[in-house]
């Protein structure tokens, strides 16, 4: 369980306040229009932003105090930051080991992640060589070789075109079953949230304002939500 809990920081063009739980083998899907707060969340949670007051908590032992590198979290962008000069698998091996000195049991684990999104064929390769959707499945066979328990994903799809961005969305869908991995998803797409979400949480002007299950985004209880939705008034 990741547990926010008025997780709050304060700059003079905003104030954030952020309560949220989410679970193990579940994917929360953060919604809202730009400038809400979503990518600030997920900067909140990664420890890459201050934070003024409130609990941030990892089944039930607290992460403030630790620097990003020491969280049980892994973060992947929209620019997945590729190393251009290395390998596919460099890439996804400096996520296990920055000198890039692997035990037996990392080796297999490369080839099992490379397996599971589909680049087995790519390892030799420079990502300069690849399509955008590759690069993508490299990023994230990073992010599930260190094999860290929350995955923060800050629209890392955003850029591909529809059919191949529900593909990489039902690959995420099924590591987050099998690893059971606690992902908090920022996207700008309603529908990809209604494709692999457990959860929504709609975020605006800086805090969650509606959340619940995947069924809000077809019945919103705020004129807020339904704006952002463009389906006109909330429904009773």
């Amino acid at each position: 369980m990741l547990q926010l809990t008025k997780l709050s920081a304060h700059y003079p063009e905003q104030a954030l306040c952020f309560t949220l739980s989410a679970k193990a083998g579940e994917v929360t899907a953060l919604i809202g229009p730009s400038g809400a707060g979503k990518s600030s969340l997920l900067s909140m949670v990664g420890g890459f932003s201050k934070i003024d007051s409130g609990k941030l908590q990892h089944n039930e032992h607290s992460l403030l105090s630790l620097s990003p590198a020491h969280r049980p979290i892994t973060t992947l962008f929209q620019d997945n930051n590729l190393f251009w000069h290395l390998s596919v698998y460099d890439n996804i091996a400096i996520g296990l080991s920055t000198a890039l000195r692997l035990n037996s049991a990392q080796k297999a684990l490369i080839a099992q992640v490379a397996e599971q999104v589909g680049i087995s064929d790519l390892l030799s390769r420079k990502p300069t060589s690849l399509s955008g959707g590759q690069q993508q499945r490299v990023g994230l066979a990073r992010c599930l070789a260190r094999r860290q328990p929350i995955l923060l994903l800050d629209e890392p799809f955003s850029a591909l075109d529809p059919a191949l961005r529900f593909e990489l969305l039902d690959l995420l869908r099924n590591q987050t079953d099998q690893l059971q991995l606690t992902v908090l998803l920022v996207t700008h797409h309603p529908e990809e949230a209604a494709r692999v979400a457990d959860n929504i949480a709609f975020i605006y002007n800086g805090a969650i304002l509606e959340q619940g299950a995947a069924a809000l985004l077809d019945k919103p209880s705020t004129p807020e939500l339904a704006a952002y939705l463009g389906t006109g008034r909330p429904k009773k």
